[in-house]
């Protein structure tokens, strides 16, 4: 067991412990600055005008009203910026001070015979003016007037600040620990079978590291099964070509005409079906290269050669487009779809349309379709036909869709099926324009 177990500094409960003490001093220091700054167990020390108006009015509520103009022409000399005057009673025109945080410093200095009241403002001074105990009014200007509402608030100015700490702290941390987890899901949807695919970063908290880890031997041990697998099914494909062979040659001694044929047919299926398993895993060649390829040419190329064959393909589409694709590996995908289509209808169209970044090509036929229910399913392997397309000894392997399906995803692209109107099919095989495919992967059979 490592030490301190699942607090472990490495492990996730570890950094989840330290993001909360660190969260915690982060905390503490803000509190701590906040209270050195704004000294609650002081009394307000008034601002600098509000002192010395409470030094005058001080002064001048003990003396007596014959020395008062004398003194008040004094202290106007001591404090120009004061401006202090006496106020005839009657004249003071109070506001509203409330909220007045700064007259707080000033009451507190004076006595209790002694009023305070903010006066109307003369310009942009702010105007105080104290009532001495006999009823005499002075006034004076205090430059620093009204702090603003955050200086005279200073747990709010902390707890916004603590937020912000934490906040920024959490995003932190969530995005550190969401990271990791981000990556094994864009594996995921890259996962491959021949090795194209980088190997999961082993970076990030124990754990993290643990599960990446694992998951890079698991696609080392599937990629090693599914290549161990391949090669078995391919060599068992293979080596049954040759007693195939050996039984054709046998075949054509049968006397009776008509047993004779129905053994070449048989034989003829099995060669196909070892033709289409050999086709499907194709694990015995290299990765064809990605060149830049006229898919419009290779429509019409196709269309061309099943036209030859007798069988009525047409070409919708422009006469040039040119994509990023693996040419023998797309001239096969829509081979397979254009075999299938005039195999079950008397018609086939072969459409190209290219928008965008998207560029998708549309083999539709005239047959009977096929229904809803089985549509993704008829695009899995060894998968035949259903009640609406009758199977016969011409309808093939189930391995037409499946095959043209790889090499839609090997190119980045999608295949689907679509209903026609008024009836048939329509395969659709969507590939991206000028985007270099990702690495084809091995497709199970």
């Amino acid at each position: 067991m490592k030490p301190f177990g699942f607090f472990h500094l490495k492990g996730i409960g570890g950094q989840i412990a330290a993001l909360v003490l660190a969260s915690t001093v982060a905390l503490h220091l803000v509190v701590t600055t906040a209270f050195l700054l704004s000294r609650p167990d002081r009394p307000d020390s008034p601002p600098d005008g509000a002192h010395q108006l409470t030094d005058a009015a001080l002064l001048l509520g003990s003396a007596s009203p014959d020395d008062r103009p004398r003194l008040i022409a004094d202290l106007a000399r001591a404090f120009p910026k004061l401006n202090l005057e006496k106020l005839a009673p009657g004249t003071a025109a109070s506001v509203d001070d409330s909220e007045a945080q700064h007259l707080r410093g000033i009451r507190r200095h004076l006595a209790r015979g002694y009023k305070v009241v903010q006066l109307a403002p003369k310009g942009d001074a702010h105007r105080v003016g104290v009532e001495l105990p006999d009823g005499t009014v002075i006034a004076g200007h205090v430059e620093n007037g009204p702090r603003p509402w955050f200086w005279g608030a200073p747990w709010l100015v902390t707890l916004m600040t603590a937020f912000i700490c934490i906040t920024v702290l959490g995003l932190w941390a969530a995005r550190a620990l969401a990271a990791p987890l981000s990556s094994f899901a864009k594996a995921a949807e890259n996962f491959s079978l021949d090795g194209a695919a980088d190997p999961l970063p082993e970076r990030g908290p124990e754990e993290i590291r643990s599960v990446a880890r694992a998951l890079n031997r698991m696609h080392e041990r599937i990629a090693r099964l599914m290549s161990d697998r391949t090669k078995m099914l391919a060599a068992i494909s293979h080596d049954l070509r040759t007693p195939i062979t050996r039984l054709r040659l046998r075949a054509e001694f049968i006397e009776d005409e008509g047993n004779r044929k129905r053994m070449l047919i048989d034989l003829d299926q099995m060669r196909s079906m070892l033709e289409s398993v050999l086709s499907l895993l194709r694990n015995d060649r290299k990765i064809e290269a990605v060149t830049l390829v006229d898919i419009a040419s290779t429509l019409q190329l196709i269309a061309d050669q099943f036209g030859d064959m007798g069988h009525v393909v047409h070409y919708d589409g422009p006469s040039s487009a040119t994509a990023a694709a693996r040419p023998d590996d797309l001239h096969r995908g829509v081979t397979n779809l254009v075999e299938n289509a005039v195999r079950f209808g008397a018609e086939v169209t072969i459409r190209l349309d290219v928008s965008g970044t998207k560029l998708v090509i549309d083999v539709e036929d005239d047959g009977p379709g096929i229904s809803d229910a089985r549509k993704q399913e008829m695009l899995e392997p060894f998968v035949r036909g259903d009640d609406a397309r009758t199977m016969d000894d011409s309808t093939g392997f189930g391995l037409g869709l499946s095959i043209a399906r790889a090499i839609a995803l090997a190119h980045g692209g999608e295949l689907s099926l679509h209903d026609r109107q008024p009836h048939g099919l329509i395969v659709r095989m969507q590939l991206p324009v000028w985007q270099q495919p990702k690495l084809a992967a091995q497709v199970a059979a």
